[in-house]
């Protein structure tokens, strides 16, 4: 998901080395590292000997499928465990002026025909040396020269990542973007223009595996994923790739065998998109549903394909009206209320939870900020 331009993502498969070299710890105990001079994690250091995304080797034999359509239910190892070390997250270790230059592991085209716009998703090999947690962005430089600044780079744009810190390879050295492509139509003459087309994006999903990308980051404290209480409920309120940092949680939740994470509470997730084709991460998802029926909820919107009660499209905040008595019992018990996607997407659902606060009785002010103010609404629109 890009902050400033729109981005999805769903699932995808790579052929990779065999699974259990997969899953092996590729970090050595017992030395300290460092990301440019600041030390991060106490006790990790690069076991040189290991093969990284870069060995051609590792992407052989076998096939491993990013989406748990292909996977079995029992959860997958990963490693390597010190990412579970430090207690806050990794910060700003890459700015700007200091970028890290990643490479392109693959992209991939993830919806189907019938969707509005093209939408990849993006691994990224930083190798270890880019950690990040749940929730998280890393920022993209696209190259190039900045039009606004005759010789100087191009801004950074963010993107939420769609990747637990492990990654989609389970060994804590790739990070996974979901990018819509942002392409402009002339309204009067309803074609393309390419010299107003999304800079950053397009250069992401026009990459090949072995491009380099400058990334910053990682960057953000608000959508990160409060993991105290295992059995806490979490909603996750998605529209488009706003999806993004909650495939990071489900993955964490329900695929990844994590030592002492295990996930016993509730997380409903509502994902408006255009038609069936736009979905993102939906095998994965509806895995999830048939696997842990007790602790995963799932509903759509479809806004070309679905009408409302009104008889107008169904867009998300009309599945969180349909749902609402639930949702307000869950927040007044602590439940946490996640928002990623367009901004367009907050008014809408602001006006739905205040009527329905209305007809409950609710100053849906003060119900707001008393959700602030106990750290359970997390917001992150762009």
């Amino acid at each position: 998901m890009s902050h400033s331009a729109v981005s999805q993502a769903g699932a995808v498969s790579v052929s990779i080395g065999n699974e259990r070299s997969l899953r092996r710890s590729v970090f050595k105990q017992n030395n300290s590292i460092s990301f440019k001079g600041k030390s991060w994690s106490s006790s990790l250091a690069l076991n040189q000997k290991t093969t990284s995304i870069r060995d051609a080797k590792r992407y052989t034999n076998t096939t491993l499928c990013m989406s748990v359509q292909q996977t079995s239910s029992s959860k997958v190892t990963v490693s390597p465990i010190d990412l579970e070390g430090p207690k806050d997250p990794p910060l700003n270790l890459y700015k700007p002026k200091e970028s890290y230059t990643a490479k392109i592991v693959s992209v991939e085209r993830v919806v189907g025909p019938k969707a509005p716009g093209e939408t990849c998703h993006i691994v990224i090999d930083h190798d270890g040396n880019l950690p990040y947690w749940e929730g998280q962005s890393y920022g993209v430089i696209p190259p190039g020269e900045n039009p606004k600044k005759p010789g100087a780079p191009h801004n950074v744009r963010l993107y939420s990542i769609a990747s637990t810190r492990y990654g989609d390879f389970f060994d804590g050295k790739t990070a996974s973007l979901c990018v819509r492509r942002a392409v402009y139509y002339d309204p009067e003459t309803g074609k393309e223009d390419p010299s107003k087309n999304g800079v950053c994006s397009n250069f992401l999903c026009d990459s090949k595996p072995g491009d380099k990308i400058q990334i910053t980051g990682p960057s953000g404290k608000v959508m990160l994923l409060p993991e105290t209480d295992p059995n806490a409920t979490h909603i996750m309120i998605a529209t488009g790739t706003g999806v993004a940092p909650y495939r990071g949680y489900l993955r964490r939740m329900f695929m990844e065998n994590v030592p002492n994470k295990t996930f016993s509470g509730l997380a409903w997730l509502f994902l408006g998109v255009a038609n069936t084709d736009s979905l993102l991460y939906d095998d994965e998802f509806t895995k999830y549903l048939k696997d842990h029926p007790e602790n995963f909820r799932f509903d759509k919107a479809l806004s070309r394909e679905e009408k409302n009660k009104k008889g107008g499209k169904m867009y998300v905040q009309d599945k969180i009206e349909e749902y609402s008595d639930e949702i307000f019992k869950l927040l007044d018990n602590g439940a946490h209320i996640y928002f990623c996607g367009l901004k367009g997407m907050m008014p809408g659902i602001q006006d739905t939870l205040k009527r329905v606060a209305e007809e409950r009785g609710e100053s849906w002010d003060s119900k707001l900020s008393q959700l602030r103010k106990n750290k359970q609404w997390h917001v992150e629109v762009y």
